[in-house]
């Protein structure tokens, strides 16, 4: 039952006649996962929020930083250093305080991905990786859950609900469908190093939740086998048909795939701290600092002795890496050089390899103060 708050807080859901009472009372009953409280994450926490979604999980590992602030709308700066699904939760309470928060500072990973999903109804793909986008398809798949996918590309972005099962029973196409094999995350770009338009992400999460709320009240057409293709530039958006393949069920992990992005692999993925190298510079050490980040980043700050080799150009420079001494790569916050080290651990062999934690911005913050910081 609603309370006579609810009532009076979701009396505009109320007066459509395609949700009313028994609309809102299974928004109430809801459980949602958002796996990402980055830029697609926001907006889709703050309009299920609003919505009246009883339980809201918040799935993310990451923390705050200056440069979410352009289109992650749930922050602030005094949010600065704080982990986002602890902060989102804390900040859509204080909208919200009828709503579970179940806030989890954790990426998705094969170990943990099946343990979240079974717990919730609907799953809101809000990552910015494939890697993660493909375990969520999978284990969405073999655990029957719909998942509502979105991405974003500078002025693009893309809608579309997965694995949905129709009033029918006949099950809509999954993400593999679609998009059957993993791309290498050298081959992609992401809005760390590429851009975007602050406002894309709102938009697009925002058309994530409307289908939510559709999902859940079992209202409308959903965008099942549907792709909608948005171009905030343009002005344009057209939709494409998906279906279902025969096999869907058994495109899902595929022998191979590496997910290795997500597992602790001591040997190949070892982790150094800004200090470290500070320490290691000052003593004159016999080490390899690799900027793996692109020429107009390298131009606005770097670390001194680096040597750029953008990500994109790493598969064509293998030979340029020596692999007879330590070798530290680093980016903007870590991401890209984790990929790198990831692909040339796996595709070539290396075993010195260790990943600047935190990228450059670190050594800004915690190391060199007069350094530009973007």
């Amino acid at each position: 039952m609603l309370s006579s708050s609810e009532k009076n807080r979701y009396q505009k859901h109320l007066l459509l006649p395609q949700i009313g009472l028994e609309g809102q009372l299974k928004l109430k009953n809801a459980k949602v996962l958002v796996i990402g409280a980055g830029g697609l994450g926001c907006p889709v926490l703050l309009y299920l929020s609003a919505a009246g979604i009883g339980k809201i999980g918040i799935l993310d590992a990451d923390s705050v930083d200056m440069t979410n602030l352009q289109r992650q709308v749930l922050y602030k700066v005094e949010d600065i250093g704080n982990p986002k699904a602890n902060t989102a939760a804390s900040h859509l309470a204080k909208m919200n305080d009828t709503i579970e928060y179940d806030a989890v500072k954790q990426n998705l990973r094969p170990e943990n991905a099946e343990t979240f999903i079974k717990n919730y109804d609907i799953i809101v793909d809000c990552t910015d990786n494939f890697t993660a986008r493909y375990l969520i398809n999978d284990y969405c798949v073999k655990l029957n859950k719909p998942f509502v996918y979105g991405a974003i590309h500078q002025f693009e972005g893309q809608v579309s609900v997965f694995n949905f099962k129709d009033a029918n029973g006949n099950l809509g196409p999954t993400y593999r469908c679609l998009f059957p094999e993993q791309p290498s995350d050298l081959d992609i770009s992401n809005c760390a190093t590429i851009g975007v338009l602050g406002i894309l992400p709102g938009m697009l999460g925002m058309y994530q939740a409307n289908e939510v709320i559709k999902m859940i009240t079992g209202i409308g057409t959903i965008l099942n086998g549907q792709l909608l293709m948005i171009d905030l530039l343009e002005n344009t958006s057209q939709k494409i048909k998906v279906k279902r393949k025969k096999n869907a069920e058994e495109l899902i992990f595929p022998a191979g795939e590496k997910t290795s992005q997500y597992i602790e692999n001591q040997e190949f993925n070892q982790e150094m701290t800004v200090q470290e190298l500070f320490e290691k510079i000052k003593k004159e050490e016999d080490i390899f600092i690799l900027d793996v980040r692109n020429l107009n980043e390298y131009e606005t700050c770097r670390i001194a002795g680096s040597v750029l080799i953008p990500m994109s150009n790493i598969p064509t420079n293998i030979k340029h890496i020596p692999k007879d001494k330590t070798v530290v790569i680093y980016c903007h916050h870590g991401f890209r050089s984790a990929s790198v080290i990831e692909y040339l651990s796996q595709n070539h062999g290396f075993v010195n390899l260790q990943n600047l934690t935190g990228g450059i911005n670190a050594w800004a913050n915690e190391i060199d103060e007069t350094m530009a910081i973007y």
